[in-house]
């Protein structure tokens, strides 16, 4: 058995690397390392694959959250509604345009964010809601998007782990996230379902007058050289990694497929293990692309089986071991820790398993067999 990694990036890279490696030497070769014909390619390839008007690359999946927030000319102290459960980029961005971060509770069988939760924190003040598809599934976008023509409030969807996945309406129209809500971000870290080999992001919508203001934005607020007509900042996807993208986006349905066979044999396992919880995919099966395969440990012992893991030479992730509300940086009085029953408990009790495309029938029983034995 091949040594077992949370990402095997290498492998990825290893199947790919001859069109990889003739993407990068064009590059070079024509020296067009800012804005270069790779990037205006993956720019439009990108918007035919998620069948949307604009698609703006940037330089990486925090700018495309802060940019999408520059976008909407929102007033200091507006409040943008985000979830406690999940990576710190939502609230940061929210913080550092002077708004107010509002964190709402996420829902036990998804991870997402609690519709409850979300409109009973609605007020006066809030513009925004930036629902997070944590772990590659998609939140109830189609509760998300009534909820937000009732109060009249911007949806900026966060869509880093979940690119690819569909969303399903009541109706049977599909509809792929990150292009429902007014403006769509993603990330293409490394690690992503769809990772550049440095950083990247892009920020997507159906909006030609959002779409003009923010590849203004993403370029020091220049539309024409050495004009800038709005406050922007340089957040440009570098030509290098849009043609590696250009060339991973093509197998991107492939790795979203190889990545739901896994998880569906890692749940075929382990589902006679009555002290854990198998992830819940909430509709049709492509809703989710997993990201991660993240599980609940019904008992104390998650910490137990993590020790256990890495004697085993098993690696893991914990996602995450602090809630939002609690870090030092975003703490404040606001916070109650009645609002996030559900958040405080995925902390103390989810640990993600290795999940990536090169995933091995022997290495998935191997792990599952382990955690059968901690049992």
């Amino acid at each position: 058995m091949k040594k077992i990694n949370m990402v095997d990036l290498s492998g990825q890279y290893n199947s790919i690397k001859s069109e990889v490696d003739n993407a990068i030497k064009d590059v070079i070769n024509t020296t067009s390392f800012i804005n270069g014909p790779s990037v205006a390619s993956f720019q439009n390839n990108l918007e035919r694959y998620l069948n949307i008007k604009n698609v703006i690359p940037c330089a990486n999946g925090t700018d495309a959250l802060q940019i999408a927030l520059m976008s909407l000319d929102l007033d200091p102290q507006d409040e943008v509604i985000t979830v406690d459960f999940t990576f710190a980029s939502t609230v940061e961005v929210i913080s550092i345009l002077n708004l107010t971060p509002v964190l709402v509770d996420v829902d036990n069988e998804t991870f997402n964010i609690n519709i409850a939760s979300l409109e009973s924190a609605i007020t006066r003040k809030t513009r925004a809601i930036i629902p997070v598809h944590l772990f590659g599934q998609a939140a109830n976008m189609e509760e998300i998007m009534l909820i937000a023509e009732r109060y009249n409030l911007h949806v900026i969807e966060d869509t880093a782990q979940a690119l690819g996945a569909n969303y399903t309406f009541s109706s049977g129209e599909k509809q792929k996230l990150g292009t429902i809500g007014t403006i769509g971000t993603t990330s293409f870290f490394p690690s992503k379902n769809l990772g550049a080999y440095g950083d990247g992001g892009a920020i997507f919508t159906n909006s030609d007058v959002l779409a003009n203001k923010i590849r203004g934005i993403v370029n020091h607020g220049m539309y024409k050289r050495y004009h800038h007509d709005i406050v922007g900042m340089n957040s440009r996807l570098d030509s290098i990694q849009a043609a590696i993208l250009n060339v991973k986006l093509k197998f991107l349905d492939q790795y979203n497929n190889s990545r739901k066979i896994a998880a569906s044999k890692y749940s075929k396992i382990l589902d006679k293990v009555d002290k854990i919880k198998l992830p819940k995919v909430m509709g049709e099966l492509d809703s989710h692309v997993f990201h991660q395969y993240t599980i609940i440990i019904n008992s104390n012992e998650r910490d137990e089986l993590a020790k256990y893991f890495l004697s085993n030479g098993i690696p893991y992730g914990i996602y995450y071991p602090i809630p939002l509300h609690k870090q030092k940086a975003y703490n404040c009085d606001r916070f109650k820790e009645e609002q996030f029953k559900n958040t405080n408990n995925l902390c103390k009790t989810v640990i993600s398993l290795p999940m990536h495309t090169e995933l091995e029938d022997d290495q998935i029983n191997f792990i599952c067999d382990k955690i059968i034995n901690f049992f």
